[in-house]
């Protein structure tokens, strides 16, 4: 049986979790924002922010120096615009469904071709 996970499942899965992981992380540590209002920031409960700053949730991918530095800027605009919150997570969301780290959960989780059409770097996979 062959697993097709759909690219709306691995953002949903893993990608917006570890975004959320990240951008806690940043509001709190960076910008030493209590859990409390990056939860607010974030749309979450405090219980969530609490869980993404001790790494129990949104832990499966790690991220690469450059989509990091994505992070920081799209938490740097919600900090001056939180009422566009969902608009910049979306946004970033769909720039990195087709990274390098997203390439690897699909990889991890699915039968992935060779000539996968889902990612940026389907040249890069290669075949199980």
């Amino acid at each position: 049986m062959v697993l097709k996970v759909m690219p709306q499942e691995l953002e949903v899965w893993y990608l917006l979790p570890s975004l959320r992981k990240s951008l806690a992380k940043i509001f709190i540590i960076d910008y030493k924002l209590s859990q409390k209002r990056a939860s607010e920031l974030l749309g979450v409960t405090e219980a969530a922010i609490s869980q993404y700053v001790k790494s129990k949730r949104g832990r499966e991918i790690k991220f690469l120096k450059e989509e990091n530095e994505d992070i920081k800027k799209t938490a740097d605009k919600i900090i001056k615009n939180p009422e566009d919150m969902a608009v910049y997570v979306y946004q970033l969301s769909k720039k990195l469904m087709g990274s390098k780290s997203m390439c690897e959960i699909h990889k991890k989780y699915d039968s992935v071709p060779f000539n996968c059409k889902m990612c940026k770097n389907s040249k890069k996979i290669e075949k199980k």
